[in-house]
């Protein structure tokens, strides 16, 4: 029982001190992945028997584990030291370079005061020059700014390089211009002063033309006005400094003109030429203002069919000025003839008149009235329809504008009254029908009364020529 309760006690010794080790001590490293552990035999606690063994050894793993703490504990020692050492080294660089930032705000401050000092005599001695080399700047900038819009641009193209770093040499980094600067500056306003008065011809200038390609070919430049190739006229593109050809070209008596400006002769002369003066914005307007074609286009639906009637009744019309003259020249002919004629109604009033000469004159009256209604239709045939055609446009023109003024109405409703070019579609729809509503009114009106004043006069003759018949055949029945 003793011996049970010794044993008893060394193993909980044992497993108290392997648990100390094994809370002291980090795992031992795996086996490298390459290396395979060695099969181990059984242990020394495995091939004891007895218990003497056993305590035996248990006493010198206890002994050995000692041994193993107390070397861990002097190596954490040392370390410790080392630790200590190296700390008391980062203070002392710390305070080195906290002297060292000390040292270079003081440097910087005595700097900046130097600076302010110098700066002021710098004023000091450039007096009224400073002033003058500011006019400079400013001068250079507004020079640069005009070259670029300008057309002598295309052919001078290095100056924008020139005037930008002049101006950003004196803005940025204080320099003073030099003479040879101020020069050249001089020498690029007086050369763009001589080139606007030029109408100069340049040859091999690379176009873009409407369709994106790039041709060379020869332009002509008129001062700072206009620049045209051969039948076009181009524009300056002043972001990417190249010539590009409108893609809409003003009307043909204006065009017509560059094409005689190019074969002018180079020894001078005078040629007809439209310059615009404001640099492009009166031929701008001029390209946007819409022509014949593109005014009834707006005109829409209502405007085609204001046109269609328009056609008509003009060809009515001339149908009937064409008949009814012929008509005027035959009746006009049979008066001064005593033989009546069929090719003319008073011809064929006047044989009525002859087939009835024997009966009493008021059968003679009606027979000759029913004559004259019998040539009537063919007088007055299409002469109602040029007058409704004159009434029915301006009413379609009404129309027009009131479809227009809707769809204006529904964009505004939609988008708003902020962009007037989304409402220009319904207003230029409403101004247009109103306006060949009017033009086709206007001459129908005109037609109808001319056309039907000529109807008049024949009826008028063939009514006169028979109340003639009717008064001499009573008296002679008298």
């Amino acid at each position: 029982m003793k011996l049970a309760r010794i044993i008893g006690g060394g193993l909980f010794a044992a497993c108290i001190a392997a648990a100390n080790v094994s809370a002291q001590q980090p795992p031992a490293d795996p086996p490298p992945e390459n290396q395979v552990p060695l099969e181990q035999g059984p242990t020394a606690a495995e091939e004891s028997t007895s218990l003497d063994d056993l305590t035996i050894l248990v006493g010198e793993g206890r002994t050995a584990d000692t041994r193993e703490f107390q070397q861990r504990l002097e190596q954490f020692r040392q370390e410790q030291d080392l630790q200590e050492q190296r700390l008391n080294d980062a203070r002392a660089e710390l305070a080195r370079q906290e002297q060292i930032s000390v040292d270079l705000n003081n440097e910087f401050d005595s700097n900046d005061l130097l600076i302010v000092e110098v700066r002021a005599q710098y004023n000091e001695r450039l007096g009224d020059l400073q002033e003058i080399f500011g006019v400079l700047q400013q001068f250079a900038g507004d020079a640069r700014s005009s070259f670029n819009n300008s057309l002598t641009n295309i052919e001078f193209p290095d100056r924008d390089e020139f005037l930008g770093e002049f101006a950003a040499k004196m803005s940025e980094s204080n320099e003073l211009p030099t003479i040879e600067e101020i020069n050249r500056l001089w020498f690029e306003i007086v050369r763009e002063a001589n080139e606007l008065g030029k109408v100069k011809r340049i040859p091999n200038q690379r176009v873009i033309t409407a369709d994106g390609e790039e041709v060379n070919e020869t332009v002509v430049r008129v001062g700072a006005f206009n620049i045209v190739a051969d039948g076009r006229y181009l524009t300056h593109v002043e972001d990417t400094n190249s010539v590009v050809e409108l893609q809409r070209q003003p009307p043909a008596r204006y065009v017509d003109s560059t094409s005689a400006l190019l074969n002018a002769p180079a020894d001078g002369g005078l040629v007809r030429f439209g310059i615009d003066v404001t640099r492009g914005q009166l031929l701008e307007l001029l390209i946007e203002t819409p022509d014949q074609l593109e005014q009834i286009q707006q005109g829409g639906t209502t405007g085609y069919i204001i046109i269609g009637l328009g056609i008509l009744g003009v060809l009515l019309s001339l149908e009937r000025l064409i008949t009814l003259g012929f008509t005027s020249r035959k009746v006009s002919s049979q008066l001064k003839s005593d033989t009546p004629k069929k090719n003319n109604p008073l011809g064929r009033v006047l044989m009525v008149y002859h087939e009835n000469k024997n009966t009493d004159s008021e059968t003679l009256e009606l027979k000759l009235g029913e004559a004259i209604l019998r040539e009537q239709p063919p007088l007055i045939r299409g002469i109602l329809f040029i007058k409704i055609i004159s009434v029915v446009a301006p009413l379609l023109g009404l129309l027009g504008t009131v479809v227009g003024m809707i769809q204006t109405f529904q964009v505004i409703m939609l988008f708003g009254a902020g962009d007037p070019s989304r409402m220009a579609g319904g207003i230029s729809t409403a101004l247009q029908t109103t306006k060949l509503g009017l033009i086709v009114a206007i001459p129908m009106v005109l037609l109808h009364t001319i056309v039907n004043g000529r109807s008049r006069r024949i009826m008028q003759v063939l009514q006169e020529q028979s109340a003639g018949l009717v008064a001499r055949q009573a008296e002679a029945s008298a």
